[in-house]
């Protein structure tokens, strides 16, 4: 499994804005190769977002990383100082420390 990290600053939309695009966009990255999970991250009061994304593989990681998806979004003048990491998990406590994210994907949501 890998992570990615990406992290960037509005620039020029309010976050509200921001929030509805980001619901209107979320079905194509649900459709994404590889993708196990991505949480979408806000922080107004530091004007820090992004997402935290789980992937099976680095393939998966980096075609997207090379991908339209993301680079859409370096081009956008609504995000600031863009930053994207790929990082290896380390497997072994990794696996100890993954029982939450299994229960969430088992668990309904409430109506």
């Amino acid at each position: 499994m890998v992570v990615q990290i990406v992290q960037f600053q509005l620039a020029g939309i309010d976050p509200a804005e921001y929030e509805a695009e980001a619901e209107r966009i979320a079905p194509a990255f649900a459709r994404l190769p590889g993708l196990i999970a991505k949480a979408w991250l806000g922080e107004p009061g530091e004007n820090i977002y992004g997402g935290v994304y789980l992937w099976t593989d680095r393939a998966s990681a980096e075609a997207y990383a090379d991908g339209e998806l993301l680079a859409a979004a370096r081009r956008s003048p609504a995000f600031a100082g863009f930053r994207s990491s790929i990082l290896d998990t380390l497997a072994a406590p990794t696996a100890l420390t993954m029982k939450g994210l299994a229960e969430l994907s088992t668990t309904e949501t409430p109506a």
